[in-house]
């Protein structure tokens, strides 16, 4: 089961991923403190709660440790829609409901994601095309 990010943990989350670097706390603080005030040892906490939870993997770095994100926010995002769509007693319905709040540029990336998926699907594709 995915569980959705908290505030803080979705604030660092989005960091590590827009970076798509090896980061450390510090970075993270000194980033947040644009917004908000907030203390290093919170900071801290949050990203090793973010390891503890698998989100991120870490490297130690003399005393301190350089964070990475596990995934992408693709995967993250993916991951809350099938769990909500999977917990649904009308999946169909569900679905349904969810296309209808789409924006039309939304609705263009599900048709581009659908013609991707198909083309990776048996038969499809330059995989098929080495057989």
């Amino acid at each position: 089961m995915v569980r959705r990010l908290g505030d803080l943990e979705d604030a660092v989350m989005t960091r590590v991923w827009e970076w798509n670097r090896p980061v450390t706390v510090r970075e993270v603080l000194e980033d947040l403190r644009q917004e908000r005030s907030i203390a290093y040892t919170t900071v801290m906490t949050v990203m090793d709660n973010l390891y503890q939870k698998g989100w991120v993997r870490r490297e130690a770095e003399g005393r301190a440790y350089r964070y990475e994100a596990v995934s992408n926010r693709a995967a993250y995002s993916a991951a809350l829609m099938n769990e909500a769509w999977s917990v649904s007693d009308n999946p169909a319905a569900a679905l349904v409901a969810f296309f209808g709040m789409m924006s039309a540029e939304q609705r263009e990336a599900l048709r581009d994601a659908i013609r991707i998926v198909q083309l990776d699907g048996p038969g499809d594709g330059p995989a098929a095309e080495e057989r």
